[in-house]
């Protein structure tokens, strides 16, 4: 259940991070009640998963999933440009989080 809720967390992580991004400084109220409730919402996965996974691998697979998802979001949508370098390098972090999985 810890993993399970660690990955919604880290996919809400993904969400509050391109909200506080649109919000252009926490000064347009939809993104930026967006960026508070996911941003709640997530702390509160993580530290629900760090109740029994260890810390240092429940924030790095948080970070990493966040991060991943933040980046594919600002490609698709156009804000970041597209490299197949880029490309890459995304799915060597996601194979690493899921190698993380694999070997805890």
């Amino acid at each position: 259940m810890a993993w399970f809720v660690l990955v919604i967390s880290g996919v809400l992580e993904g969400v509050w991070a391109t909200a506080l991004g649109r919000s252009v400084g926490l000064s347009r109220l939809g993104p930026s009640v967006v960026f508070f409730v996911t941003m709640t919402l997530s702390m509160v996965g993580l530290a629900y998963a760090m109740r029994t996974l260890p810390t240092g691998t429940a924030y790095a697979v948080w970070v990493g999933i966040g991060a991943s998802l933040t980046v594919v979001f600002a490609m698709v949508s156009g804000s970041e440009p597209f490299t197949w370098v880029r490309f890459a390098l995304l799915a060597g972090l996601v194979g690493c989080i899921v190698g993380w999985k694999v070997v805890s």
